[in-house]
């Protein structure tokens, strides 16, 4: 019984350290802190290709993803943002913000999925779809 419970046991831990990984990285700060995020997503890519990434946005999170954004290098956001979408990064952007700051969604990255609020879409994905949850 108790070496049966050990198989039991190791093959559940086997399983799981091969579980599909999906993390939120969750974006609020503007252009410095999405900068960082681009880093982090970059990184994370190349130490797991499989992982799957949501980037949800609001307030000032959102600017890098307005067309002809750039950082502080003055360097566009538009092909990382392009390049990170290619590998199946989504980002999500808060309508509420959008509204409350004027900004028509035009004005957004083509990548760009507009969401009803980006902390519940933040919850949603923890609560209900189990993402681990990353700020950077």
């Amino acid at each position: 019984m108790k070496r049966s419970l050990f198989l039991i046991t190791g093959l559940l831990a086997f399983t799981l350290s091969w579980a599909d990984i999906k993390v939120v990285y969750h974006l609020s700060e503007g252009i410095p802190q999405a900068s960082r995020a681009i880093g982090n997503i970059r990184n994370h890519l190349a130490a797991d290709p499989t992982v799957k990434i949501v980037v949800v946005t609001h307030g000032l999170g959102i600017d890098f993803l307005l067309d002809g954004a750039t950082n502080q290098m003055d360097q566009p956001f538009a092909g990382s943002v392009s390049d990170l979408a290619s590998k199946g990064v989504e980002f999500r952007v808060c309508n509420n913000t959008l509204v409350s700051r004027k900004i028509s969604p035009n004005k957004l990255l083509m990548e760009t999925k507009v969401v009803p609020s980006g902390v519940a879409e933040v919850a949603k994905l923890q609560a209900n779809e189990k993402f681990v949850y990353l700020r950077p």
